[in-house]
C-alpha cells in the first residue's frame, strides 16, 4: 500500500471521506506536516524523502515541477492530480483504490489525471 499527502489546497473533504472509508491508509497533510505556505518543489521534495504520493487539485504548476524531478534523477514518488469538478464519492473512490491496489514505488516518476473513468 502507497503513503500520501495530500496538498495544502487538496479537498478536506476527500482526505475525511477517504480516512472513513479506509482507515488503514496512510494519508497525511501538508498542514500537519508544517509545510504550510511551501512551494511546489519543497512539497515535492518532502514527499520524496517521505516517500510519498501527492495528492493535488494544482494541474497548473505542480506537473511541470514534477517533471523536472524526473528529468534530473531525482526521486518523485508519484502525483495523482484530480480535477476540482470531480465528483467527491468518484475521488474518495479513486484515491482507495489506488492506495490499496499500488505497492510502494509503483508509482515512480508518474503523474496521473483523474477520475480513472
Amino acid at each position: 500500500m502507497i503513503r500520501l499527502l495530500a496538498d495544502e489546497n487538496f479537498n478536506n473533504n476527500i482526505v475525511r471521506g477517504v480516512r472513513l472509508r479506509e482507515p488503514r491508509i496512510d494519508l497525511v497533510r501538508i498542514q500537519d506536516v508544517g509545510l504550510c505556505g511551501a512551494d511546489d518543489p519543497s512539497v515535492l521534495e518532502w514527499a520524496a524523502e517521505h516517500q510519498r504520493v501527492l495528492l493535488t487539485h494544482d494541474v497548473a504548476t505542480i506537473t511541470a515541477f514534477a517533471y523536472e524531478r524526473v528529468r534530473a534523477s531525482n526521486s518523485m514518488p508519484g502525483v495523482f492530480e484530480f480535477g476540482l469538478t470531480m465528483a467527491l464519492r468518484s475521488a474518495i473512490d479513486d484515491i482507495v483504490l489506488l492506495a490499496t491496489c499500488s505497492e510502494d514505488g509503483e508509482r515512480e516518476g508518474q503523474v496521473r489525471y483523474l477520475p480513472l473513468r
